[in-house]
C-alpha cells in the first residue's frame, strides 16, 4: 500500500496559481496524518556580485529576500486554513534548484515530490524545465508532475509497463508500478488500465533474411506480449477489458492510449539513467511525459 504522508511541493515563484499545491492537498486528503511542505529554492546572482558590500551585508540582503518569500508562502496557505493537512514551508538560497530539492527530500524523508509544469502559449504544449528532467533522473522518491486537469472520482488511471523485458529489475519495477497504480485507483474510486507497447518488426530482418516472414514474426511477438500482460492482470486481479496492447514505440503508444481512455493520471517507471547513457539512449519516461495531456506520476526503479 502506498502512503504519501510527507509530501514536498515545489512552488513556482512566478506563477499566479499553484496547481502543484492544489494537487498535493488532494493527495494528502486521501491519507491520514499527511503533511505538506512548501519548498522554494531561490537565487539571484546579482546579490553575489555586489562587491561594494561586505559578506555580512550580502548575507543580510539574502536573508531579507528569503524572509520576504516566506511571507509570500504563508499567503498561499490562507486558502487551506480549514484543511486537516499539516503544512510547513521552507525557502533556501541555492543556485541549483534540483540539488536543493533532492537534498530536502533526503533531509525531510519525503515520500512524494509534486511539481507543476508549464504550458507554452505559442505551441500549445507543455514545457519541461531542466529541473524537471533532473528530478526524473535523480530524485529518490516518486515525482508527480502536475498539469491542468483535475482528478475526478471514478475516472481512469493508466499504468504503463514493459512486460517482456528479461531484466529482473524491470519486472520488479512493473510490479511496483501496478501495485501503486492499483492503490491510487482505489483511493480515487477509479478504473485501473494497463498499457504495454510491443516493438514493430525490424525492417532490416526482412531484407537480410530471405525466408523471414514478418507477419508470422509480428504475430509471435504480439502473442508473447499478450501472454505476459495477461499474467500481470491475473496477478493483480484485473479484467481483460482494461488491458491495452499496441504495436509501436512506448512514447507514442502510451499518450495515445491515455487520450483514448481519458486518463486523468498516467503512472510509469523511470530507470533513472544519467551521464552518457542518458544522452545516447534517453529515457522512455522523459519521451512519454512530453506528449501527455494529464498528470504523470514517475516511480524510480529500486535498482537505480
Amino acid at each position: 500500500m502506498i502512503k504519501y504522508q510527507r509530501i514536498l511541493v515545489v512552488v513556482d515563484p512566478v506563477a499566479e496559481t499553484q496547481p502543484a499545491l492544489h494537487r498535493a492537498v488532494s493527495v494528502a486528503a486521501l491519507e491520514e496524518n499527511a503533511a505538506i511542505t512548501l519548498f522554494l529554492p531561490i537565487y539571484d546572482f546579482s546579490y553575489e556580485m555586489t562587491s561594494m558590500l561586505s559578506s555580512e551585508e550580502r548575507d543580510e540582503m539574502r536573508e531579507g529576500v528569503v524572509q520576504g518569500r516566506e511571507e509570500w508562502l504563508k499567503t498561499l496557505l490562507e486558502s487551506y486554513t480549514d484543511s486537516k493537512v499539516r503544512f510547513d514551508f521552507k525557502v533556501v538560497w541555492h543556485s541549483r534548484p534540483f540539488e536543493a530539492i533532492i537534498q530536502q527530500v533526503q533531509d525531510g524523508d519525503h515520500d512524494l515530490v509534486v511539481k507543476s509544469t508549464h504550458k507554452h502559449a505559442l505551441i500549445q504544449s507543455f514545457i519541461f524545465t531542466p529541473t524537471d528532467w533532473h528530478l526524473l533522473r535523480k530524485c529518490p522518491c516518486p515525482v508527480l508532475l502536475v498539469k491542468e486537469r483535475d482528478w475526478p472520482m471514478g475516472g481512469q488511471v493508466l499504468a504503463a509497463v514493459n512486460c517482456c523485458s528479461d531484466d529482473t529489475a524491470q519486472e520488479t519495477l512493473n510490479n511496483k508500478i501496478i501495485a501503486e497504480s492499483a492503490e491510487v485507483a482505489r483511493l480515487l474510486s477509479a478504473t485501473l488500465h494497463l498499457v504495454n507497447a510491443y516493438p514493430i518488426t525490424p525492417v532490416n530482418m526482412a531484407l537480410e533474411l530471405p525466408d523471414f516472414d514478418p507477419h508470422a514474426y509480428n504475430a509471435a511477438v504480439k502473442k508473447h506480449h499478450e501472454r505476459a500482460l495477461y499474467e500481470y492482470a491475473v496477478r493483480f486481479e484485473l479484467e481483460p477489458k482494461v488491458l491495452h496492447l499496441q504495436e509501436g514505440l512506448a512514447e507514442e503508444v502510451i499518450p495515445h492510449c491515455a487520450d483514448e481512455i481519458g486518463a486523468s493520471l498516467v503512472i510509469l517507471g523511470s530507470v533513472g539513467r544519467t551521464g552518457l547513457s542518458a544522452a545516447l539512449l534517453g529515457n522512455t519516461a522523459e519521451h512519454v511525459i512530453d506528449k501527455l495531456n494529464c498528470d504523470v506520476l514517475v516511480l524510480r526503479s529500486d535498482a537505480t
